[in-house]
């Protein structure tokens, strides 16, 4: 059995590279959910007018990964109390969301943030949304396996490169071998 996950944290190439190293993650495909334009471009989505997000849609197997595990690197990976930014990337596609397929998901996403705000993990209220997912348009090519392919890229070699290396030794027991 699959299911699928869609998450919302900062720049697609970022969340992409560390949920495609979970053990029970079939596929992680970049694109763009939760506004109103039909199959928008990446150019559209930059503008900000689209109202759609940049995000990873994940196609994982529940009885190796749960949608709860999923969340514990979703809220780890990133900043959930900035709002419309991570780092120096800024604007509504850069918004922290939980894009629920399921009435389980989304009381497993509530109840998660619930935790985190009163255990106070960030100084900081979470304006992390959760939301119903409607609609998925995969990213143009080029940014499918964006890391892997251009590690080299400077955003990648200084964003990317860190955040991934910090998420394998938070996770190193999760990953794939």
């Amino acid at each position: 059995m699959r299911e699928l996950a869609t998450f919302g944290a900062g720049c697609f190439w970022c969340i992409e590279a560390v949920f495609l190293s979970l053990k029970g993650v079939i596929s992680v495909q970049s694109g763009y959910s939760g506004g109103y334009t039909e199959n928008p471009t990446y150019k559209e989505v930059c503008t900000g007018n689209t109202g759609h997000a940049e995000v990873v849609q994940i196609e994982f197997d529940p009885s190796v990964i749960s949608f709860s595990e999923l969340l514990e690197v979703f809220w780890q990976v990133h900043d959930p109390t900035t709002l419309n930014r991570q780092g120096g990337d800024v604007g509504t596609q850069y918004r922290s969301s939980v894009f629920y397929h399921s009435d389980n998901q989304r009381k497993e996403a509530e109840f998660y943030k619930k935790r985190l705000e009163d255990e106070k993990v960030w100084k900081d209220a979470i304006v992390t949304e959760i939301v119903p997912f409607k609609v998925f348009y995969p990213a143009e090519a080029y940014h499918q396996d964006y890391f892997a392919n251009n590690p080299n890229q400077p955003y990648c070699s200084m964003v990317v490169a860190p955040k991934v290396q910090k998420f394998k030794k938070a996770f190193a027991q999760k990953l794939k071998k």
